[in-house]
C-alpha cells in the first residue's frame, strides 16, 4: 500500500472521532438543558393560590363566630369561611398596626425586627415573606400587597422589600375613606374612590392578570377610624346620620357598617374569581389588633393595650388544603407564625424560622408538630419603653415598663378582671406561683 492510502485512512478516522465527540458533547448539553426544576415547587398545578386578608382594628368582640361581644356585624362571607374552615381562638397580635404587619412580614418579634410601636419603619435589610417564598420556590408565585402598608412613609418601600406589585395607602389612618393618596409601585396619586371598594377593584384586576400561582396580601383599611357611614349598598345598618356629632355620640353602628362593607367587597372579590380559581385558593382572614376602645365590647381595655382586648384577634382559614370543616382550634399562635405557615403552604416546607412556627398541620389535624407552649408579645410606648406579655394555655403574665406586673388565670377570668398579683389579693397558690416562675423565665429567655 502506498503512502496516500494510509493518509486517507488517518484522515477518515480523525474525522470520525471528531464528529463522534462533537455529537456526544452536543447530546450532553442537550440533556443539561432539559433538566427541569423540582415539579413539587415550580410548574405544579397543585400549588394553591394564597389569599391573605387583614382587617384593620378588628378584635374578637367584633367578629362573627366568637363569644365575646353582643353586637355583631352581618358578615355572611366571613361566616362562610367559619363554616367551611377552622376558627382559631388564641391568636395574639401586637396591640397596634405596624408591629403586627412587621411580625408577619419578617417572622420576627418586634424586639428583633425593630418595629415595636406605631410608626416604626421596617428596615429593608429584613427578608420579607414575599422575598423568602420567591427565593425558595424558584419564583413559583406571583406576589402582591394591596391596601394598607404602614411600615414606612417611603413610596418605594414595599417594592424595596421584594413585593412584586404594591398598590394602596402607606400610612396608618386615612383623612377620609373617599379622599386619600393611592401609591402604586412607588407612584402617588389622589383618589376619591371609597377605599374599601378601590382596594377590592385593584385586587380583582391583579388576580385577573396572573398566569401562575399567586400570593395576595390584601390589607383593608376598614374598620380603622375615621368612623363613617359607607355606601348604603354595602351594609345593613340603614340610613344613619352622617354628621360628626352623631358619629361621636354612638360610633358602634358606623363601625359595624364599615365591617359589613369590608365583607361585601371581599365577597365581590370572591365572586369575580372563577370556580376553578376559588377551588385552588386557600384564604386566611385575620384582624391586625384589637378593637378601638370607643367601640369595644366585653373587654375593658382594647386596641393599644397589652390586655386581651388589644391583642387577641380573630383568624379563620378555609379553602384549598383545609380539611377541618366548621371546627375551632385553641392552639397558641402568634402572628409571627404566619411567616412559616404561609411559606409552608407555598411549598417551602418551612417548619420553624426566626420566631415563626408553622401551624399548617392544624389545617388538616388537631395535632401540630410545632405546637407552642407559650406565646409572647410586646408593645412599644411613646417614651421608648416597652411592655411585655406572655401566656401558656392557662395563665398570662404582663410586665410593664415601670416594673409593675400582673398575672391572670385566663381559664377562669378570660376578661382579665382580677390581677392575681394585685395589692388586695391573697398570696399566690403553689401552682399559680410555679406558673408565674415559668412564664417569667420564658420571658427573660425570649428578651435575651
Amino acid at each position: 500500500m502506498n503512502l496516500s492510502f494510509y493518509r486517507f485512512i488517518f484522515l477518515f478516522m480523525f474525522s470520525y472521532l471528531i464528529t463522534s465527540c462533537s455529537s456526544d458533547i452536543e447530546e450532553l448539553f442537550a440533556e443539561e438543558e432539559q433538566i427541569e426544576p423540582n415539579p413539587e415547587i415550580l410548574g405544579n398545578n397543585d400549588l394553591p393560590n394564597i389569599l391573605f386578608v387583614i382587617a384593620d382594628d378588628m378584635g374578637v368582640d367584633a367578629s362573627p363566630g366568637y363569644d365575646i361581644g353582643t353586637v355583631k356585624p352581618q358578615m355572611t362571607n366571613m361566616q362562610d369561611l367559619i363554616t367551611t374552615g377552622v376558627r382559631f381562638n388564641n391568636v395574639w397580635s401586637s396591640p397596634t398596626c405596624s408591629p403586627t404587619r412587621a411580625s408577619i412580614l419578617t417572622g420576627k418579634y418586634g424586639i428583633r425586627n425593630g418595629v415595636v410601636a406605631v410608626g416604626d419603619a421596617l428596615s429593608t435589610s429584613e427578608t420579607s415573606l414575599h422575598k423568602y417564598i420567591d427565593t425558595n420556590t424558584n419564583s413559583a408565585y406571583s406576589s402582591a400587597v394591596i391596601g394598607k402598608w404602614h411600615l414606612s412613609t417611603s413610596a418605594s418601600h414595599p417594592n424595596d422589600m421584594g413585593i412584586d406589585y404594591y398598590a394602596g395607602s402607606l400610612g396608618g389612618g386615612l383623612p377620609s375613606y373617599s379622599n386619600w393618596n393611592l401609591v402604586v409601585n412607588g407612584q402617588t396619586e389622589s383618589s376619591s374612590d371609597y377605599v374599601t371598594t378601590k382596594v377590592t377593584d385593584l385586587a380583582i384586576d391583579w388576580i385577573d392578570n396572573q398566569t401562575k400561582p399567586w400570593f395576595l396580601w390584601l390589607a383593608y383599611n376598614a374598620p380603622h377610624p375615621p368612623f363613617h357611614l359607607p355606601p348604603i349598598s354595602l351594609h345593613s345598618q340603614g340610613t344613619l346620620p352622617t354628621d360628626q356629632a352623631s358619629i361621636d355620640a354612638n360610633p358602634l353602628p358606623y363601625y359595624m357598617a364599615m365591617l359589613e362593607a369590608l365583607d361585601s367587597e371581599y365577597g365581590r372579590l370572591l365572586s369575580a374569581m372563577s370556580q376553578e380559581e376559588k377551588d385552588n385558593t386557600i384564604i386566611i382572614f385575620i384582624g391586625d389588633n384589637g378593637t378601638p376602645n370607643q367601640v369595644l365590647q366585653g373587654f375593658s381595655r382594647g386596641k393599644g393595650t397589652i390586655y386581651q382586648g388589644g391583642i387577641n384577634v380573630p383568624m379563620i382559614i378555609s379553602g384549598k388544603g383545609v380539611t377541618r370543616v366548621n371546627q375551632t382550634e385553641d392552639a397558641l399562635i402568634n402572628t409571627t407564625d404566619l411567616f412559616a405557615t404561609i411559606s409552608d403552604i407555598a411549598g417551602v416546607n418551612t417548619s420553624t424560622i426566626n420566631d415563626s412556627n408553622s401551624f399548617k398541620d392544624l389545617l388538616t389535624s388537631t395535632t401540630n408538630t410545632n405546637q407552642r407552649d407559650y406565646i409572647y408579645i410586646e408593645d412599644g410606648n411613646d417614651n421608648g419603653s416597652v411592655d411585655f406579655a406572655i401566656r401558656n394555655t392557662s395563665h398570662k403574665y404582663i410586665l410593664f415598663e415601670n416594673g409593675n406586673d400582673a398575672l391572670f388565670n385566663l381559664n377562669s377570668d378570660s376578661l382579665e378582671t382580677t390581677n392575681l398579683l394585685g395589692p388586695n389579693q391573697p398570696a399566690l397558690s403553689t401552682s399559680d406561683s410555679a406558673i408565674k416562675n415559668q412564664l417569667t423565665a420564658k420571658l427573660t429567655e425570649i428578651r435575651n
